[in-house]
């Protein structure tokens, strides 16, 4: 099979994966287990952006600092704007965001979770782009692994909550899945946008970098600050962060 299309379902395949646990663990999480795996989905998002991302935007603008600049704040206001505009419910949180809804929970949860997604898929998309200006295959390929990984844990996350929410299992799964369909577009999207932009890669790069981290401070850490057994939550994001760096390092 082609790379590119491997790369491109990963992320959706490891979405697949951990939202098939619904079928084999309890109606709940664990709460130490779930702040493991938050902090360790964090800890890729964090590498990915850092190492995939926003280095080779310097490096591909020659040094200069300020397309990666322009495009990482770009990519906040971006994921902001979304945030701000989309009615949605986070895991374990009573008041629904954005504007007001008559949407079911079970929708603004798989709202939220697909607001989350979308920058991974764009991320994917880029370094598969930047394939054609520089970047690596075997580089791109690690984003995609490193992401699909991190996808695990957050596809368990979404799937069992909504199990307790009161949906059957099959439903949860299939909610839980879907939440990561989002990736694959988002991926094609980018894809066609950076082959008519070539020029604009190094902020396109960026962007995904900005929206990635977007979501790590706005959802990922304040979710894993709560409650007890935040050091593991710690634990977890420096084990996802080491587990990211050294995959973009040995194969980039």
């Amino acid at each position: 099979m082609n790379p590119l299309i491997i790369g491109i379902l990963l992320p959706l395949a490891g979405t697949m994966l951990g939202a098939s646990f619904v079928f084999f663990m309890k109606k709940e999480i664990p709460d130490r287990l779930q702040k493991t795996l938050l902090g360790f989905a964090s800890g890729v998002m964090v590498a990915a952006s850092v190492w995939s991302l926003l280095i080779p935007s310097i490096e591909m603008s020659r040094a200069s600092v300020i397309p990666a600049a322009v495009g990482f704040m770009a990519g906040i206001v971006f994921l902001l704007l979304i945030d701000e505009l989309t009615p949605h419910l986070h895991v374990g949180a009573q008041k629904a965001e954005g504007p007001r809804s008559r949407l079911s929970r079970t929708a603004m949860l798989a709202l939220a979770v697909t607001i989350h997604n979308l920058p991974e898929g764009m991320a994917v998309g880029v370094v598969f782009a930047g394939e054609e200006h520089g970047l690596s295959l075997s580089a791109a390929l690690a984003v995609s692994i490193g992401i699909a990984i991190q996808n695990i844990p957050e596809g368990a996350i979404i799937s069992m909550p909504m199990h307790a929410e009161g949906n059957s299992r099959f439903k949860s799964f299939i909610i839980g899945t879907l939440s990561g369909v989002v990736e694959p577009i988002g991926s094609v999207a980018i894809l066609l946008l950076a082959s008519a932009l070539g020029v604009a890669l190094p902020y396109l790069l960026a962007f995904a970098a900005g929206a990635m981290m977007y979501v790590v401070v706005e959802e990922l850490i304040p979710e894993t600050a709560q409650g007890r057994h935040t050091n593991l939550s710690t634990i977890g994001f420096a084990v996802g962060f080491v587990v990211m760096m050294v995959m973009d390092v040995l194969l980039g």
